[in-house]
């Protein structure tokens, strides 16, 4: 059961990646709901350095994992991360940007939209 698909601007949230596919329901969006443990909704644009972080954590996104039909990530792929790692990210200096129209409204209950909003990709 999702929650409702609403971005941080109370708008309907924009998808975040196909190609590779996405989301704690792997539909390409950072939807988000009882089953999603991680709380899987900031759509972010990986960079290197974050994904070494999120390796030295015990969270490797980079060595594909077919067995789970995980192709493994990039620098530049967009992803659905988990907000509390996220955040520990930002805390050490190393947070990827995000795309705040991709993102989902309960990142608001982790962390704070100023801080997201200095990451954007999407502000004008």
């Amino acid at each position: 059961m999702t929650v409702e698909s609403i971005n941080i601007f109370g708008e309907p949230l924009q998808p975040c990646c196909f190609e590779p596919i996405t989301g704690a329901y792997r539909d390409g969006y950072c939807n988000t709901g009882v089953e999603d443990f991680g709380d899987h909704v900031i759509c972010a644009r990986l960079t290197a350095e974050f994904l070494e972080f999120s390796a030295q954590l015990g969270n490797d996104l980079i060595t594909p994992r077919p067995e789970f039909g995980f192709p493994g990530l990039k620098p530049g792929d967009h992803w659905c991360l988990c907000a509390q790692r996220w955040q520990e990210a930002f805390e050490a200096g190393v947070a990827p940007p995000v795309y705040l129209q991709g993102t989902h409204k309960r990142v608001l209950d982790i962390v704070a939209r100023e801080t997201l909003e200095q990451h954007a990709l999407d502000l004008d």
